[in-house]
This record gives structure tokens, sequence and C-alpha cells, in this order.
């Protein structure tokens, strides 16, 4: 009887093919959807986003300029027309001024002023009231002024490609690939970009200026003092902390108070949400309406994202560091209050009744049954959001004004240092693989689970 029951039970062959006729159905059905639901999103992308429109906009010059500039340095070359005074300058900074006597190898002075080698055949020639460029095969532009106004020769109609010329009756500009010539009525002036950070060990003023690396290392491990005061290698380590140019020491301090910030508002954040969570725990609160209230404030706090925290409280505290890290710590607040009381709510009650069958009270039993169960848990998320801080505590220094960010924030309104830009991205990336890392390692001993 059983055996018939389970024979009537099984699908028959028709079955099975149908069975198998509908599997093969919805994968066909599968196939073809995806495909075509993924075309109508890329389709709705494309709209939304107005790539058409970003694509007619861009400026690809402009980005081959910024992409160089982020690895390129240039140097001005100025003459003033009202006391015909030359100064030679990189990044045009006075901190980057050639010393009065010394210049460039590829600056000569003739006879109206200085003479100026690109590189790739192209020079730049000053002459009375103007310059004039030397362009291969193509011939000389002169930039001139000419009753007080502005005038350009060429030896054709057409230009190069490679040359852009923006001229009016104040201002003439001719840029090309090896620089560029700009003539005011003030003043005359020719860049010359060069790949690399110039000066960013060591400035002009420094004795240790343009050594090869041979000659440091001699002169750091058995050369003769430039200074009798201090030993070689304590002269470049110094020359170096204190670079004008680059601001190492500054960048540094700003690097360690992104990351103190980043510590104080997520440990902060942590012993904050830690007693709170135990209330928000449905196991170990038992009032409803005093749970759901925390669990309300968790919500609120992190709801608000960390930014509108950082705009609110500089408008309440001001400027600095410090207002920052509670940005942090009241956005962190309410995650790990959500986090922490999850993993209280999943504690196993075993434990607890073993502690508690010897009479310990309830700060005992949280003590020595519950903490033990969560804490691995607990140093593994705050640790993670340490690390994820440091990266965000760079966005909050450019608002509330410290940290790297704010360095970051204004060597971009500058819109001419970009390799300094790029040098703070540097080390913003090298800031971030170092946090994690260390957060790593510190799991691994923390928790005693390799990472």
């Amino acid at each position: 009887m059983s055996g018939t029951a389970a024979a009537s039970s099984a699908p028959s062959g028709v079955e099975l093919k149908e069975m198998v006729a509908r599997s093969m159905n919805r994968r066909k059905w599968a196939a073809i959807s995806v495909p075509v639901i993924i075309f109508f999103y890329l389709v709705y992308v494309f709209f939304a986003f107005d790539i058409a429109g970003l694509v007619e906009r861009a400026r690809m010059d402009n980005a081959r300029i910024l992409v160089s500039d982020f690895v390129s340095y240039k140097t001005h070359v100025e003459r003033d027309s009202r006391n015909d005074a030359i100064t030679i300058a990189i990044e045009g900074e006075n901190k980057g001024t050639y010393p009065e006597g010394s210049k460039p190898d590829w600056v000569e002075f003739g006879e109206t002023g200085p003479i100026i080698d690109l590189g790739q055949g192209h020079v730049v020639t000053y002459v009375e009231d103007g310059a004039i460029y030397s362009y291969p095969g193509y011939g000389e532009i002169v930039l001139g002024l000419v009753d007080n106004r502005v005038e350009v020769v060429t030896p054709e109609a057409a230009l190069p490609e490679t040359v852009d010329l923006n001229a009016s009756r104040t201002r003439a500009t001719l840029t090309t690939d090896a620089g560029r010539l700009s003539l005011t009525r003030n003043r005359t002036e020719t860049f010359k970009y060069d790949y690399g950070w110039e000066l960013f060990f060591f400035t002009l003023d420094s004795p240790f200026h343009g050594k090869s690396l041979g000659e440091l290392t001699a002169l750091a491990l058995w050369g003769e003092r430039v200074d009798p005061a201090r030993p070689n290698f304590v002269g470049m380590v110094a020359d170096f902390w204190n670079n004008q140019m680059w601001r190492h020491k500054d960048v540094m301090w700003a690097i360690f108070e992104t990351i103190l910030m980043a510590f104080l508002g997520t440990m902060t954040a942590a012993l904050v949400a830690l007693p709170l969570a135990f209330i928000a725990a449905l196991n170990f609160t038992p009032s409803r309406i005093l749970r759901q209230f925390v669990r309300r404030i968790f919500d609120f706090v992190r709801g608000v994202d960390g930014l509108i925290w950082t705009i609110i409280l500089s408008r309440a505290f001001g400027p600095g560091p410090l207002t920052g890290s509670l940005a942090i710590a009241i956005t962190d607040a309410g995650s790990f209050g959500k986090m922490f009381s999850e993993a209280l709510e999943n504690v196993d009650d075993k434990q607890i009744e073993g502690v508690q069958s010897t009479g310990a009270n309830a700060f005992q039993r949280a003590r020595f049954a519950v903490m033990p169960q969560v804490v691995p848990i607990f140093l593994s998320q705050v640790l993670y959001y340490f690390e994820s801080n440091t990266r965000s505590a760079t966005v909050i220094g450019a608002i509330v004004g410290g940290g790297i960010g704010l360095l970051l924030t204004q060597a971009i309104i500058t819109q001419k240092d970009w390799e300094e830009v790029s040098y703070y991205i540097v080390l913003i990336v090298l800031m971030v693989i170092m946090m994690d890392t260390l957060s790593g390692w510190l799991r691994s001993k923390l928790i005693g689970r390799s990472s």
C-alpha cells in the first residue's frame, strides 16, 4: 500500500517534461530580460546625467594642462617694464626667487635682456618694449608695445596647431608645448615648465640645494661641515623640515591633526554609545518606552549626515579640529549604538545564566558574561570606523579649517599650485593605507584573528 502511494506521488514523465520546460523558459526570459534592463538603465543614465552635454562642454586641452601641472612646475622669468628689473622665480613665489647673481642654466643675458631656451629649439628673446618667440619650423612671433598698445606680428596668418594665441589691446599670451609668453603694458613674463617637484627637499637659499644624491651622502657621512655649529646631516634634516616652499612641517602637523580628529571622534562616539546600547537592547531593558526612546535618538543622530553636523557645529562653536571631532562623534554615536545594541541582543544567554548562578549582580554579569562575547565585535567595528573616519576627517577638515583637508582646499582654490595638490593627495592616500594596515594589525592582536 505504501509503495503504491509513493509511486502515485512521484511525478510522471509528462510532468517532468513540463517542469523542465518551465525551468528552461524562466532561464530564457532571465537571459533576455537582464540585458534589456541594463540597456534601458544605461539609456536613462545617458539622458539623466546629460552625457552628450558633458562631452560637448569638455575641454581636453584644459584637462591635459591640469594633469601636466600635477607632475610639473613652472619657472617665471619676468621683466618689469617700469624699472627693467629682471626676476626669476619658481612658481612665481618670493620663497622661490633666485638670488641676485644666480640663474638657471637655460637663461642667458643679452644686450636687450634675457634669452630663454625653452628646449626643442624654442627660444624667447626679450627686446625693448616686447619679446620675440622663435618657433622652430615656423619663424619668429613678435609681441610688442606700440603707442602703449599690445601688438602681435606673425610670419604667416595661420599659426601652427600647437600654438594658442590670445591677444587684446592690453594683453597678449602665446602658449606652446614648450612654454608660455605673456606681455602686458607693465611686464613681460615667460613660463618654462619642467617635470618634477622643484625645491621639494631644499630651497634655493639652502647650501644643499642642487647637489646630487651622491654628494649629499658624502656630505652627510664624512664631508666637511657646511655649518660649523651642526653636523651636515642635522642641517639637511632641518632644511628639509623647515622648507618654506613645501612646508613639510606644517603638512605633517596637518596629517597628525586629521588622524587626531578621527581618533577623538571615533573613541568619543564608542564611549557614549556603549552604555546607551544596553538601554536600547531588548534583553537588557524591559521598558519598551525607554528602549524606543534611545533607539530613536540613535536614528536621529546617524540620520543626519556628518557634513551637515559639521556645518551646524561650526556655526555654533566656530571652526577648528575640535568641531570636526564632535561632528564625527555625533554621527558615529548613532551608528555604534545601533550596531552595539544588535550585538547585545544576540549574546548567548547560557553564559549569563552560568555567571548568575554564582550570585553575581547585574554589573558583574555584564562584565564577565556579556562583555567577553561582544568586545571582539565592538573592537572590530570601532577600528573599522576609525579607519573610515580618517578619510572623512579630510573632508570635514576642509569645512572646519583643520587638518590636511584645509591645506588641500587652499591649494585647489589658488588654481596654480596643482603640484601641491598632488602632494597632499599622495599623503592622504598613504595615510589611509597606513591606517588600514594599523587597523588590521590591531584587530589581529586584540581579537586574536589575522586580518
